[in-house]
């Protein structure tokens, strides 16, 4: 699992080719978006398979960058529990909870039924009510009502990085690789905003919150070393004054 989904992948590059088309037609009649991605017979497909080869990219440039001060790859964390306020089977395919939440496109959840064992994991497509969402692939098994949901994620801004990072990479080798220069004005913002939250994680203005930090003296992240402050920072080693 990267640390980025292709729902990411999908609506990063989506906003630069809202307006669009392609120059011929489709068996419709009718002029057909420039990008796709998934797993059907099309023209002008992206197969899920090459998307996650470039999130797999992306995500080893982040552990590379960052193996100096953590312990990579990075792991999974529960952001988010709730329960499911109606059951999800085949007369209700969407996920309805309790009360509104945080949940967006993109996001991971696992659904945990305790009197049978089953768990899934889906990615979560849009939201479609109040407190109701889809998903990106549809839920096969019934889940009860009161069945456990959790939001799984890695600590931000992992997942921003990954997304920027392959989706620049992608767009540069299927649109921009045919004009000149063939690196594009998008992928350098996209790399840009990605190398930027690198650097300040690296500089400490971001800590990522329930992964294992690797510390300078006897690789102990709690001891009062400091590995990195922002500009003009300080820290204090002795802050009662004792």
């Amino acid at each position: 699992m990267g640390y980025c989904t292709v729902a990411d992948i999908t609506n990063t590059i989506a906003q630069t080719l809202t307006s669009a088309t392609a120059d011929t037609t489709n068996d419709l009649g009718s002029l057909s978006n420039l990008l796709n991605i998934g797993n059907e017979l099309d023209k002008n497909l992206i197969p899920d398979e090459v998307v996650d080869y470039y999130i797999q990219l992306a995500d080893n440039e982040i552990d590379g960058i960052l193996s100096e001060l953590y312990s990579t790859p990075f792991t999974e964390t529960v952001t988010f529990e709730g329960t499911l306020y109606s059951e999800v089977s085949e007369y209700n395919p969407y996920i309805v909870l309790e009360r509104n939440s945080a949940l967006s496109a993109g996001d991971i959840v696992l659904l945990i039924d305790a009197s049978s064992g089953q768990q899934e994991r889906h990615v979560i497509e849009a939201s479609v009510g109040i407190a109701t969402y889809s998903t990106v692939t549809a839920i096969p098994y019934y889940f009860p009502e009161n069945t456990r949901i959790l939001r799984l994620s890695y600590p931000p801004p992992i997942r921003f990085i990954s997304a920027r990072l392959a989706s620049a990479a992608i767009y540069d080798k299927y649109w921009a690789a045919e004009a000149s220069p063939n690196t594009s004005k998008f992928g350098e913002s996209m790399r840009a905003q990605a190398h930027d939250r690198l650097n300040d994680v690296l500089k400490g203005t971001i800590v990522l919150h329930g992964q294992h930090r690797v510390g300078r003296r006897f690789v102990n992240p709690n001891l009062i070393d400091q590995y990195g402050l922002p500009n003009n920072g300080d820290l204090t080693r002795n802050p009662a004054g004792r």
